[in-house]
């Protein structure tokens, strides 16, 4: 067993990343009193920042910001905040007063422990202790480790922190590191280790981590956070790591008041933000991969697993550790942007609508709900038939048109039969190469980017009607989004496509898209809704 096993609980510094470090004044002072109470050895407060404090807020100034959020201070626990090695200006730190933290953790980027030091020096004559975090301890070659440790050993801060930034570590991994690292460093420096979950083994790590150090010469020391609340997959959650130090490391945590810190303030955060393993962030795992370049193209192209596998990978290893939005958007549209020679297919499709009014039958509710009117609509106007991005059983369509994969991955494996028997209109982000009863369209023919979710189904098939002359198209089951993904489609199992669901957001964008839409063609076409819907301005 190590010399002491200690737990540093970041909540409130690594899950400003999801709060925007707006957690609220109550919230602050209640999760440090539950960490005090629980026997928590170290507590991240939040990050000193050099923009002035506001109340309920973990971004902090100065020290000074800290004290009405600490009540009843115990000389037990090391009260911690973090800077950024070159984000945070020294010179505006005051003396140390013992008032509010005791130590400032320095986080710094791999090749830069030089610069990180130097500003560790700063802070400790100003009489405060120091800590450092190595990020992307992975990045680090056998020589790097041994000058790492060196460098460390000459400034001797309380404690060195392996950290697993981009959740790519598996155990040979971690080992490796910490055994080389536990070899050279000076055996009264801490070694801690700090876990992302992008590959679901942070809370494993962790306990691989006090195994690996499994000796009485050296304190280590295992980072966490409540329900591990942390920038993108998240980290090691503080009640399984306290629960496992208490029944195998002879810990001595009170899991009753981590438990209390849980109920009382980490519910109403499930409810407002999101965080936690994900297949992006699996994918940001399995490259070495900025959570930001995932961020990224999921909040501006809602990319799917598969196409953003494929870009993160384009990247070079440099790149993807870093977040460059202008080179991850080039790499998107050189994804999506497959070019095809869709002439002829224009051409046929101009010729086979000539004269007919057309229907788009959209996958929402009220496509099922209205079949009798949509049927009747049919029966009288014989249009061409087109579903929009989802098969649906009670119609027989002419045509189907996907606009992105996953919906086309869908239909085949749930609609084979309904697949097969229609006609399908395939944009070229989606494939390039067609089969029997396959017409392949360039995708950047059909869209207009401009908005986030500039990809809305219904309007990039108005564009291509457009392109090819329709005249008159009628509308059903574009109804627009309900406060439950259920409520609005026919069938609630089709994948969604907006994974944040901000649907009001959603649906005024939609409709600014739809207007847009609409001003571009002036009264070239007309567009007549069949049902009800949001989008319906009655023009």
């Amino acid at each position: 067993m190590s010399k002491s096993i200690k737990t540093l609980d970041c909540t409130l510094r690594d899950g400003a990343y999801i709060t925007n470090s707006r957690f609220g004044d109550a919230a602050i002072r209640g999760i440090i009193k539950k960490m005090q109470d629980a026997r928590v050895e170290v507590i991240e407060v939040g990050w000193l920042k050099d923009s002035p404090h506001e109340r309920g807020s973990s971004y902090f100034e100065k020290p000074d910001d800290i004290v009405p959020y600490i009540i009843d201070k115990n000389p037990k626990t090391l009260y911690t905040v973090m800077i950024d090695w070159d984000r945070y200006d020294t010179e505006r730190l005051p003396e140390y007063d013992g008032k509010s933290i005791d130590a400032i953790r320095v986080v710094f980027p791999h090749g830069r422990h030089k610069e990180g030091i130097e500003i560790g020096e700063k802070i400790r004559k100003k009489g405060y202790k120091v800590m450092f975090q190595a990020a992307n301890t992975l990045a680090y070659s056998e020589g790097d480790l041994h000058e790492l440790a060196a460098c460390m050993n000459e400034f001797k801060p309380v404690s060195l922190s392996i950290v697993d930034t981009f959740g790519a570590m598996l155990f040979e991994d971690l080992e490796r590191i910490a055994s080389i690292l536990d070899r050279d460093l000076d055996k009264d420096i801490d070694l801690g280790f700090h876990a992302h979950n992008n590959q679901q083994l942070a809370f494993a790590l962790c306990i691989h981590f006090v195994k690996v150090m499994d000796n009485d010469e050296r304190a280590i020391m295992v980072d966490s956070s409540l329900n591990g609340m942390g920038r993108g997959a998240g980290n090691a959650t503080t009640e399984l790591v306290m629960s496992y130090l208490n029944r195998k490391q002879y810990g001595n945590y009170d899991l009753n008041a981590v438990m209390d810190a849980i109920d009382i303030y980490m519910s109403g955060y499930h409810e407002k933000y999101t965080w936690g393993y994900s297949t992006p962030y699996f994918i940001a795992g399995l490259y070495q991969c900025h959570v930001n370049n995932i961020a990224y193209l999921q909040k501006n192209h809602r990319t799917s697993a598969k196409d953003m596998r494929t870009i993160i990978e384009s990247l070079s290893l440099e790149e993807r550790r870093k977040y460059d939005y202008d080179l991850l958007e080039s790499k998107y549209i050189e994804n999506q942007s497959r070019i095809v020679d869709d002439t002829e297919i224009l051409e046929s499709l101009k010729k086979e609508i000539e004269g007919r009014e057309i229907l788009l039958i959209a996958p929402g509710k009220s496509a099922d709900q209205e079949e009798e009117k949509i049927k009747a609509y049919i029966m009288e106007k014989n249009p061409l038939v087109i579903a929009v991005n989802a098969l649906n059983p009670k119609y027989i369509f002419d045509y189907v048109i996907f606009i992105n994969r996953a919906r086309y991955e869908y239909a085949k494996s749930y609609r084979p039969k309904q697949l097969e028997e229609t006609k399908k209109i395939l944009l070229s982000n989606i494939k390039t190469e067609s089969k029997e009863g396959e017409l392949i369209v360039n995708y950047n023919l059909v869209i207009k980017r401009g908005w986030v979710h500039f990809d809305n189904a219904v309007v990039i098939t108005l564009r291509l009607l457009n392109k090819i002359g329709a005249q008159k198209v009628s509308l059903a089951g574009f109804d627009g989004f309900k406060t439950q993904y259920n409520e609005s489609y026919a069938d609630a199992n089709l994948p969604t496509l907006n994974p944040e669901n901000r649907w009001e957001e959603l649906n005024e964008e939609i409709l600014d898209i739809f207007r847009d839409f609409k001003k571009s063609i002036k009264n070239s076409m007309n567009i007549r809704f069949i049902t009800e819907s949001r989008f319906d301005e009655g023009e």
